[in-house]
Formats: structure tokens, sequence, C-alpha cells
């Protein structure tokens, strides 16, 4: 779904993707009455959002992980890779401890959960847009312990396909339902579930099963796996 409003010169252009359209109206409200910024396009997928990108120039984009198709993270992946300067504001169902410092890893230009207070939004937005990074108190205590914190969990030096591939052998699915998922071949998941095992150094699916239960990566399945 793509939805093309309005663009207004000399404010703030904003591309919402998210596949609910309460929430996109919700987003939409929240900075109608700001004078300085306007939502100009919606998207409700990675694939719609990417075709918008392409035509239009927008200063801030307002991003859901949940999202079908692809997750949140490898429609971040692609738009950090095609529009590398264009931050991405994450706006997730997911408290920050799950996923925050991850994307803002992945170069989210900050993270907010759903239940965020309008003027939080509107401050998120305006700092995005003029170059910075919205980080929350929580979230910036859980950055300094990440930086301080020498070994880092050998999941984040996966690809965002791989860690999908990933949390959802994690759940039982098998190299069929992946594929169909994703719309891959089977040799090509197995070729994924390959690597992941040589870059994890797993022996088998229950190691890559008891480490997914370990760090709390089974929750991020909800995050990558909705269709």
């Amino acid at each position: 779904m793509v939805d093309i409003l309005c663009n207004t010169p000399g404010k703030i252009s904003i591309l919402v993707i998210d596949d609910h359209p309460v929430v996109r109206r919700g987003i939409r409200d929240m900075v109608s009455d700001e004078p300085d910024m306007v939502v100009t396009a919606e998207a409700s997928n990675g694939s719609a959002a990417l075709a918008l990108l392409a035509k239009q120039t927008f200063d801030v984009v307002t991003l859901d992980l949940t999202l079908p198709e692809e997750s949140g993270f490898e429609v971040l992946d692609s738009i950090k890779t095609s529009y590398p300067k264009l931050p991405v504001l994450i706006i997730s169902m997911f408290a920050e401890e799950q996923s925050a410092v991850r994307a803002l890893k992945a170069g989210a230009a900050g993270y907010l959960c759903k239940d965020t207070m309008a003027n939080v939004l509107v401050l998120a937005i305006r700092k995005a847009a003029n170059g910075g990074k919205f980080v929350t108190p929580t979230l910036a205590e859980q950055l300094a312990l990440y930086l301080n914190t020498q070994e880092r969990p050998l999941h984040e030096n996966l690809s965002p396909r791989e860690f999908r591939v990933m949390c959802m052998l994690a759940t039982g699915q098998s190299l069929k339902q992946i594929g169909q998922i994703l719309c891959l071949s089977i040799k090509t998941i197995s070729t994924y579930k390959t690597r992941i095992f040589q870059k994890m150094q797993f022996k088998n699916t229950a190691d890559l099963v008891k480490y997914s239960i370990r760090l709390r990566l089974v929750d991020d399945l909800l995050l990558t796996t909705k269709s």
C-alpha cells in the first residue's frame, strides 16, 4: 500500500512506514498541529516504501519493526544502504531492551515505543531531521553498558536476513516453511542455515535453540515473521 498525501515546502517531510492504518493515522494526527512538519506519504510495507523513496525526497522516515514480507530490520538495512544520510526513527510496540540497541547499531536515528506521547515523537522527529540521534534516558543507559562490554554477542555478526532465519529456526520452523514465508528456495535457506551455524559456532539445532532462548532472541521472532 502506498499513500502519497501532500508535500509542503519549508516543512519537515515525513514518510510513515507501518502496516496498520490506525497507527499511520495516529502518527499523522500527532504531528498535524506542528507548524514545521507534515506526513507527506505512507507505506504499509518495505517494497512500497522503497518505491516511494525512489520517487520522492523525505527528511525523516518513521519505521515499524513488524511488517509483512520483510522485517523492519531488513527494511532499515535497505534504506540505509541506498540512502545513508536519511534519518530513520523506529517506532515499535516492543520495549527498548528488546531491540533498541540493535536498531541504533543498524543505523536508526532513534527508537520509540508506540505508546510514546505526541510531544516526545515531535521532539524525536525534529532531532532526527537536524542530524541528531534521539535517545531516551533508559536507552542511553543501555548504550553505555553496551559500549563498556568488550565481548559482543555472536548474533551481531549475522546479516538481517541471517538473523531472521535463525529466529525462525529457533521456533522449530522447517526449511520448507521458512522458504515459503521468505519466498526463497529450500536450497537458499539451507545455505543461510550453514552460514549461521558457521558464524555462531553451533554444532546442532539444539545449540541454536538454547542460544536464542538464553538471549531472548525468540521474542524477536515477532519482529520478523509476520505475514
